[in-house]
């Protein structure tokens, strides 16, 4: 074992030293222990050396291994047999063969042809006790007359060895609990922030979700913002439902859908022969909602005069019926919704600053359907068994259709959607919706107009006519009437073509009646101008 003795207490105490040094400053076990072997081999002349772990079920493990060649690790070949490393592990007293080659048959031979002789210790590693596995160490040689002295060094490593795979162990242990109980938390709160009848599992919605469950349990009022099509009723519904004012009424009022002569009657009732057709007493949406929830929806477009006597009965939860003296006091809770940018109407005067600020108490946004996409498969399997329920039929949709609508924007988001599915389902011809049954797939998507119309004022101009014959207009002609090619208004129509392509979602039938164009015209312009099609 070179010229350093097995036995120096110096080598053992260094050696000790740096594998207890090993063992703490990784948190790869594997690698650790196979630093531990290398340190063994250096200092004290060892000519192989492996760690044996037992797992959960029993079976034998090399975890580190030194001086096995790339075959032997990849068999998992053990110094010994594997029967005589459990019986070692299980009676937990350390064995020492003194002999091996003659015991194991083994072959080793030294290079002038004699046979070599190889003592193994094989050392259970402990920690309190319970045994992890085995240490074995092979060195040239045999064993001194005593070796206790080399049993306890061994032994010693061993230990350290076992407190490491024990710690780890227990690390690994806790590791795994937090994360099962982290994931229960998170199944826990996804049941819990659930809301019936809206689909959602996007982290912008979950969210949403989040910020109902904690804003229902108060009173205070509540301001829902967003596109026209997110689903601001639901989840005005959802707010009452939640609340402690569940069991008693909820009340929706459409601020936009009532004329500016009735809505205060609607709202604040009247009294019999108050006006012309007024042949009864009539209770206002307020005195309906008491002690419950109202829900004021598009609220952004009421007049300042409404807006002012809208006020004083949500400060002081107070008004008088029209034509009528007698001051009513309701207690309801108010939930308002816009698809307005109430800042600029403030700041333009359309909108009272004092009941701005009384309604956006807690504010919750909720996002558009193309910021979402990953819940648009949810929203339209939810859709289609809704039709499937109520048409009696079973359709189901292929991925590829699925991947048309996901590519779509939905500038009328979930209202929009559900159309779509509807309209695609009731005119699909056999028992699987396919991409060509998708409207907009056959330039049939009613939305666009719409969409057209909203868009042309700041988004992506369009063109008065299209031509009727691009064909006959020539390479120099562009039918988005661009001109020339390279033309500085070339540049400007390109942008413009690419502005239509990415509302559309890079759909080129929609782009098309976004600009007016022919799906032919929109093809040569797509070439002329060098714009590359996305592909969803």
């Amino acid at each position: 074992m070179s010229s350093r003795s097995f036995n120096s207490s110096d080598i053992e105490l260094v050696t000790i030293y740096e594998i207890s040094k090993t063992l703490s400053s990784s948190f790869d076990l594997e690698n650790a222990m196979r630093e531990v072997l290398n340190v063994l081999a250096v200092h004290l002349g060892l000519q192989r050396g492996t760690v044996t772990l037992l797992d959960e079920s029993g079976d034998l493990r090399i975890a580190a291994a030194t001086g096995l060649t790339s075959e032997e690790w990849r068999q998992g070949r053990f110094a010994i047999d594997e029967d005589s490393i459990r019986k070692i592990a299980k009676n937990g007293v350390p064995t020492v063969i003194s002999d091996a080659n003659e015991s194991l048959n083994r072959a080793d031979t030294q290079p002038g042809g004699e046979r070599a002789d190889t003592s193994i210790f094989v050392i259970p590693i402990k920690s309190e006790r319970r045994c992890f596995g085995v240490l074995t160490v092979e060195r040239p040689g045999k064993p001194p007359v005593s070796y206790q002295r080399d049993i306890r060094f061994l032994s010693m490593v061993a230990n350290l060895i076992g407190q490491t795979v024990r710690l780890h162990q227990a690390v690994e242990s806790d590791r795994a609990h937090l994360m099962r109980q982290n994931s229960m938390l998170q199944r826990e709160l996804q049941g819990r922030y659930k809301l019936e009848n809206v689909v959602g599992q996007s982290k912008l919605m979950n969210e949403v979700f989040a910020d109902v469950h904690q804003a229902a349990a108060g009173n205070s009022t509540i301001l829902l913002r967003g596109e026209s099509g997110t689903g601001k009723e639901l989840i005005a519904r959802a707010i009452h439902y939640l609340s402690p004012r569940k069991d008693a009424p909820f009340v929706k009022v459409n601020c936009a859908a009532l004329p500016e002569t009735l809505i205060e009657s609607e709202l604040f009732g009247h009294e019999k022969g108050s006006f012309t057709g007024a042949v009864r007493e009539h209770k206002g949406r307020f005195e309906q909602a008491h002690g419950g929830t109202l829900f004021l929806d598009e609220i952004g477009d009421t007049s300042p005069a409404f807006q002012a006597k809208l006020l004083r009965a949500l400060q002081e939860r107070e008004f008088e019926r029209v034509g009528g003296v007698r001051t009513i006091r309701v207690d309801v809770r108010l939930i308002c919704a816009t698809n307005r940018n109430l800042e600029e109407a403030v700041s333009n005067g359309q909108f009272r600053a004092d009941l701005y600020y009384r309604i956006n108490v807690v504010s919750i946004l909720l996002p558009p359907l193309r910021e979402r996409p990953e819940d648009i498969p949810g929203l339209v399997q939810h859709f289609l068994s809704k039709f499937n329920r109520v048409n009696g039929r079973s359709l189901v949709i292929s991925p590829e259709a699925m991947q048309v609508m996901m590519a779509c924007a939905w500038p009328g988001n979930v209202r929009e959607l559900e159309n779509c599915v509807e309209r695609t389902a009731l005119m699909a011809r056999g028992p699987t919706i396919v991409q060509r049954d998708v409207p907009c797939q056959r330039n049939q998507c009613l939305s666009m107009l719409l969409w057209k119309s909203r868009l042309r004022p700041v988004d992506v101009p369009v063109v008065a006519a299209p031509m009727s014959n691009p064909e006959a207009a020539g390479a120099d002609r562009d039918p988005m009437g661009g001109g020339p090619a390279d033309s500085e208004q070339a540049q400007a129509q390109r942008e413009r073509l690419i502005r239509a392509m990415e509302k559309c979602g890079w759909v080129q039938a929609k782009a098309a009646r976004l600009l007016n164009l022919t799906p032919r015209q929109i093809g040569y312009a797509l070439k002329k101008y060098g714009v590359e099609v996305k592909r969803f």
